[in-house]
C-alpha cells in the first residue's frame, strides 16, 4: 500500500514556495499591454527545481528538487509556455514508486536502498544549446538531452564517450560567436575529490581541449568565466568532507578559515599552463563576464565578503551571518611575481543572477545586467560600466523577479540594443507575468507583459535560442562593428 503524500510545513514549502508538481501546456499567452516586438522569435528555455514527492526531511533547500524544463516559445506575434519534469534517472524510479527515495542534498547514503545505485542528478539548474542539441544539467550530474520543440526528455548523455568526468557544469558558456561550448567538472572523479576537469568542444561537438587538474580542496565551484585566451576558476571554501557526508550531514561545510583560489585555466593549452593566485575568504555563485586587458584579467562578479550559502554551516555546525553580494571586479596580473589579486566594488546596490550580451562574453563589455535588492533599487538593473550609470525597472512592491535574459535586437546589433526577457512573480496574485523589456530603457517599463496564469515557482537559469538557430543548430551572431 502506498503511504498518503505530506509536505512538511516549512517556510520553503509555504505560500509561493508551495510545490507546483505539474507539466503545463499553454498555447497563447494572454497580452496584458504592449506589443511584442517584431522579428523576436525563437524560445527561452529556463531549468529549475520542483518537489516531486517530499523527501521526508525538514532540512529541505530551494536548490534542491526535481528539473524541470520551462520553454516560452515566441512564434508568429504570439508566446507559448510549455514545462515538463524532466525524466532523471531518479524521477522515473520516485515515480513508479509514487514516494520520494532521495534524502538530503547530494547526500547519497541518505537515499532509500532501492535507489542507492542511481545517478543523484536532477537536471534542475540550467538549459543550454549547443549543436543543435538542447540539454538540461545539474552539476552533479552528466547533462540530460532534451527535445527542444516538445521538451521530452530523451537520454543522459556523455557526449558519445567524449566526456570521462562524472559530470558537467551547470554554468557553461556557448559562445555564439564561435559556437564553441567551454564547460567543465568539479569532484570529476566522485564526491569529494579534488579532480576537475576543463573541456573545449568545437562547433560539431567535438572536443578541442581537455585538461585535468587538481584543486586545492574538494570545493564547490558553481561557475566560471572565459576570456579570448583563459577561463578563470574561483574556488571558495564551500568544502566536501566525505566522512560527514557518510554520517548523513550536509554536503558542503563553510570553512572561514581557508583562502580563495584562483586558477586562469588556458583556453586551449595544458595543466603545466595555469597560473594560481589566492586571496582572502570570501564567495560568490555567479560570474557577470571576464576579459582581457593586456597582462590583466579582470574578472566581474556578485561577491560576498563571507559565505553565499548560509543554509550550508561550518564544521562546528555554526550557522553564519547572510552577507549580501555586490557586484566586484577581481583583477590577476599574468605579468606580476605575486599571487594576489585585487578587488573593487563596481555597484553599491546588491546583486545577484548577472548576465550580459551573451555576444560578448570573454570579452571586453560594456554592458552588465541583474536582480538588484535594496532600499535605493528593487527589480532588474543594468549596470553601464562606461559611465557608471544604473537603470532599474521595479515589478511593483512585493513582486519579484527571475534572472533577465538578454536578446539581441538582430545578430549583429550594437552591444546591449535588444531585449531583456524576465519572469515577474506576481506573489499578491499567486501568478506570473513574462515582462519584455527594452534593454536601453528599462526605467520606461515593459514594451509588452503577458500573463501567465500559474505561479512559476522557481527557475534559476537559462537560454535564448533564436529562431534561425533552433532550424540551423548554430548560432549566427556577429559583434557589432562599433564594438
Amino acid at each position: 500500500m502506498v503511504e498518503p503524500i505530506h509536505f512538511p510545513d516549512i517556510e520553503l514549502y509555504r505560500g509561493w514556495g508551495e510545490p507546483m508538481r505539474a507539466n503545463i501546456e499553454m498555447r497563447g499567452l494572454e497580452l496584458i499591454s504592449g506589443a511584442i516586438p517584431d522579428g523576436l522569435e525563437g524560445a527561452l528555455y529556463r531549468c529549475g527545481a520542483d518537489r516531486q514527492y517530499p523527501s521526508g526531511r525538514t532540512d529541505d533547500i530551494f536548490i534542491d528538487g526535481e528539473g524541470q524544463v520551462h520553454m516560452l516559445r515566441f512564434k508568429d506575434n504570439q508566446v507559448d509556455y510549455v514545462v515538463k519534469w524532466v525524466e532523471t534517472e531518479r524521477y522515473k524510479r520516485q515515480k513508479e514508486a509514487r514516494r520520494g527515495l532521495f534524502g538530503g542534498y547530494r547526500n547519497r547514503y541518505t537515499v532509500d536502498e532501492s535507489v542507492k545505485d542511481v545517478h543523484l542528478g536532477t537536471a534542475n539548474t540550467t538549459a543550454m544549446f549547443h549543436a543543435g542539441h538542447l540539454y538540461a544539467l545539474k552539476e552533479d550530474d552528466l547533462p540530460y538531452e532534451i527535445d527542444p520543440e516538445t521538451l521530452e526528455t530523451i537520454a543522459r548523455v556523455d557526449f558519445d564517450g567524449q566526456v570521462t568526468a562524472e559530470s558537467l557544469t551547470a554554468h557553461p558558456k556557448v559562445d555564439p560567436i564561435t559556437n564553441e561550448l567551454l564547460t567543465f567538472s568539479y569532484q570529476a572523479k566522485g564526491d569529494a575529490t579534488t579532480d576537475f576537469c576543463f573541456y573545449v568542444f568545437g562547433p560539431n561537438r567535438e572536443k578541442v581541449t581537455e585538461i585535468w587538474f587538481n584543486m586545492p580542496y574538494a570545493a564547490c565551484v558553481h561557475d566560471f568565466a572565459i576570456t579570448k585566451d583563459w577561463v578563470v576558476v574561483p574556488f571558495f571554501p564551500l568544502i566536501t568532507d566525505l566522512d560527514v557526508v557518510k554520517q548523513g550531514g550536509p554536503f558542503y561545510q563553510w570553512h572561514p578559515d581557508q583562502p580563495v583560489h584562483v586558477a586562469l585555466v588556458p583556453r586551449y593549452g595544458k595543466a603545466e599552463d595555469i597560473r594560481w593566485f589566492k586571496g582572502p575568504t570570501g564567495s560568490a555563485g555567479h560570474m557577470m563576464n571576464a576579459y582581457q586587458d593586456g597582462t590583466k584579467i579582470h574578472l566581474d562578479l556578485c561577491y560576498y565578503e563571507g559565505n553565499c550559502f548560509p543554509f550550508f554551516t561550518t564544521p562546528t555546525g555554526e550557522r553564519t551571518k547572510f552577507v549580501p553580494p555586490f557586484l566586484t571586479r577581481m583583477t590577476f596580473d599574468l605579468a606580476s611575481n605575486e599571487d594576489g589579486f585585487t578587488t573593487q566594488r563596481l555597484l553599491n546596490i546588491p546583486c545577484e543572477m548577472p548576465r550580459t550580451d551573451d555576444r560578448y562574453q570573454g570579452r571586453p563589455y560594456r554592458y552588465g545586467f541583474a536582480i538588484a535588492r535594496g532600499k535605493d533599487a528593487s527589480g532588474i538593473a543594468r549596470v553601464d560600466h562606461q559611465t557608471g550609470a544604473v537603470d532599474v525597472w521595479n515589478p511593483g512592491e512585493g513582486d519579484g523577479v527571475q534572472e533577465p535574459q538578454f536578446v539581441p535586437r538582430s545578430p549583429d546589433a550594437p552591444e546591449g540594443d535588444g531585449w531583456l526577457l524576465v519572469l515577474v512573480s506576481r506573489v499578491s496574485k499567486n501568478r506570473s507575468d513574462l515582462a519584455i523589456l527594452d534593454a536601453q530603457n528599462l526605467a520606461a517599463g515593459p514594451v509588452a507583459l503577458l500573463k501567465l496564469p500559474v505561479r512559476v515557482r522557481s527557475t534559476f537559469h537559462g537560454t535564448w535560442v533564436p529562431e534561425e538557430t533552433l532550424q540551423s543548430g548554430q548560432y549566427r551572431m556577429s559583434l557589432s562593428s562599433a564594438a
